[in-house]
């Protein structure tokens, strides 16, 4: 009987695997499968490890040692040969073993490289157990592990490497750095802890309930394996959840993230958008054809309370702006405290129930909530004040502060008389080394003797007090967060000037002019030009400065006329784009050389600046030399966040006022 059973079971896998191959040869794809002999290059001494027999996850085989009998096989291990056959015969009969009370239960020979299994020996009993569905097959094995080097996906599996040892698991596999620490953070699991059985069955069964939700919607085969999903997903849900969701219920939290997940795949997904368009101009027919609201409900969500965060007042400032601009044209609120997650996400809440059609949230810690909320209300516009954030669902916003730090540089090297500048910098997020280096360069241009001397806000120190007592008079600090003088006039903020008793006299510094931004937002939503700015699925991060108004300098009365008048010039200059403060020959602290000149630097080039200028007397603080308190920040938009071991929760008071 097993055998009659056997030979119809295999007439069903034929015409399933004669089905595959036409789909892939139409889709002009490999219809066998993959050959390691063909993809391993002879030149490079690999190391081969005997990993002894285990249990191997079915869907991780993709391909067999040799070419031998690849034609016998679609890629997922169908049969293609005739019923007739000598190999059909063969398949036949292990099917009818593996219906039997015998079952198959010789392990297969393999090999395992960068994560995927490659069978020697035992072909036809993957074919006959992967088509009646066995999620492992055992197999003895043995691994091919590659030299090191600069290939991500190569980086990827030794850290892949690490995670084995915890897990002994083959489930996931990710192609780019920093996504096991991450899978772990989200797990609530410590990095060198070993995982017990129990904890692996339940990961590969919820894992395998997501997957099939994953793989039910990746109708179109795009390029995202569901493990990359799974890191998105986990920062709005937690892990448990997929035990107690249906597959269906898996599928309906998957369906709204899936232009974010998409484009937090694929690097270099991110439109840096750099110009802010004029939104009242137009002809009369593109402004007939765009069609925008009458009157629209804009809410701003802050971390703090304007009463005690600079940084909030700068924003509460640009909702003052927006509300002198537009008018009765728009209806405006503002809620304070978002402190913690729980916080932030009530507020929400409560800004969508009071009608938000529009809602900005002003710190980059509020990203992961914004994100969720984003997900939940697809009819709302989302902003988040953060840089280089992959998310499709919102759009960020940030200011090119490194334009007038130049500026202010150029001032400071005008005005030290003994070449030495002092710097205190904020965190080493995106775009801060950026301004290091420019105010480094701009220093140069009056004093080609400049030394910048830098510390950090976010680590400890009593930083100005070393600067006087150094010998150092010209401090760069934070930069003014609103228009009104009386910040940079008290030194708290700017570029100041200390005397030999102490005494502070102020220079200039930049300042941010929110105003300008949400001014340009609300703009392009009444022209109807906000969908022409944000593509479907594609993750925009603005990323604007001088000639939009929203990064600006304010220049002290105190300051000499001679350099107020050069400042002018460079602030115009700036603004109408003849200066580019990188467009030079630019040397780092190393010797190496950055740009020779013949080029401008792009926008991903700026945000991911982690080296210094040869005239920078510092250094790039590690993770574990930043405060507690400045750590979450970092971990969110830091230059080394990759690295991180999975990102924590934001501490209760935790406010943005020294980002600058």
């Amino acid at each position: 009987m097993n055998l009659q059973t056997a030979t119809e079971e295999y007439a069903l896998a034929l015409r399933q695997g004669q089905k595959e191959q036409r789909e892939l040869a139409y889709a002009n794809r490999p219809i066998h499968p993959a050959v390691l002999d063909e993809i391993l290059d002879d030149s490079v001494a690999h190391t081969v490890l005997d990993m002894g027999t285990f249990e191997i996850p079915t869907e991780r085989i993709v391909g067999t040692k040799s070419a031998g009998r690849i034609t016998a096989f679609t890629p997922s291990f169908l049969p293609l040969l005739g019923p007739d056959s000598e190999f059909a015969k063969k398949w036949i009969a292990l099917c009818a073993d593996h219906l039997g009370a015998a079952g198959i239960r010789d392990p297969i020979v393999c090999y395992e490289y960068l994560g995927n299994f490659y069978v020697q020996e035992g072909n036809k009993r993957v074919s006959v157990l992967r088509y009646f569905g066995s999620p492992r097959i055992p197999g003895q094995v043995r691994r091919i592990v590659p030299p090191m080097s600069d290939d991500e996906r190569v980086k990827a599996y030794y850290e892949f490497l690490d995670f084995y040892k915890i897990t002994r698991l083959y489930t996931v596999q990710y192609r780019t750095t920093g996504k096991y620490a991450q899978l772990l953070h989200f797990l609530g699991k410590e990095p060198h802890r070993q995982w017990t059985e129990a904890e692996r069955r339940t990961f590969s069964a919820y894992f395998h309930y997501f997957a099939d939700a994953f793989h039910a919607l990746n109708t179109r085969q795009a390029d995202v394996l569901p493990e990359e999903a799974l890191l998105l997903w986990l920062q709005i849900y937690p892990f448990a959840d997929l035990g107690k969701l249906s597959g269906a219920e898996i599928k309906k939290t998957l369906a709204p993230l899936w232009d974010d997940i998409l484009s937090t795949a694929r690097p270099g997904s991110v439109k840096i958008k750099t110009k802010a368009e004029d939104h009242r101009s137009g002809n009369l027919l593109s402004r007939l054809m765009t069609s925008g609201p009458d009157h629209l409900n804009v809410a701003f969500v802050h971390q703090q309370d304007s009463n005690v965060s600079i940084w909030v007042l700068g924003h509460e400032d640009g909702r003052k702006h927006i509300e002198s601009v537009f008018g009765d044209r728009i209806t405006v609120r503002s809620y304070f405290n978002a402190t913690t997650p729980e916080a932030t996400e009530k507020l929400l809440e409560e800004a969508v129930a009071d009608g938000a059609q529009v809602i900005f949230t002003t710190a980059p810690l509020l990203s992961k909530a914004t994100l969720k909320a984003a997900v939940k209300y697809p009819k709302v516009r989302f902003l988040n004040c953060s840089v280089d954030q992959p998310y499709s669902s919102i759009s960020t916003y940030y200011g090119r502060i490194y334009e007038a730090k130049f500026i202010t540089g150029a001032i400071a090297g005008a005005m030290a008389q003994n070449d030495r500048i002092g710097y205190i910098a904020a965190y080493p997020i995106f775009g801060i080394t950026a301004s290091i280096n420019a105010f480094a360069l701009g220093a140069l241009m009056t004093n080609p003797r400049a030394e910048i001397e830098l510390r950090w806000s976010c680590c400890t120190g009593t930083h100005q007090s070393d600067f006087f007592r150094d010998g150092i008079r010209v401090v760069s600090n934070r930069d003014v967060p609103t228009q009104d003088r009386k910040y940079m006039s008290f030194c708290n903020y700017g570029t100041y000037l200390m005397d030999d008793l102490g005494a502070l006299v102020p220079l200039a510094s930049p300042v941010w002019l929110w105003g300008k931004f949400y001014e340009h937002v609300i703009r392009s939503i009444f022209s109807g030009t906000w969908k022409e700015e944000k593509a479907p699925g594609q993750p925009v991060n603005y990323w604007l400065g001088m000639d939009s108004g929203v990064i600006g300098i304010n220049l002290s009365d105190r300051l000499p006329e001679g350099v107020r008048a050069l400042a002018k010039l460079l602030r115009r200059d700036m603004i109408s784009g003849r200066i580019d403060p990188f467009f030079r020959r630019i040397v780092a602290q190393d010797g190496t050389v950055k740009n020779d000149g013949s080029r401008s630097l792009t926008p991903d080039d700026l945000l991911h600046m982690d080296w210094l200028c040869h005239n920078v007397v510092g250094s790039i603080p590690t993770f574990d030399q930043i405060l507690p308190i400045s750590q979450p920040t970092v971990r969110e938009l830091g230059i080394y966040r990759d690295q991180l071991l999975g990102r924590k929760e934001v501490p209760a008071g935790e406010n943005f006022d020294h980002i600058r």
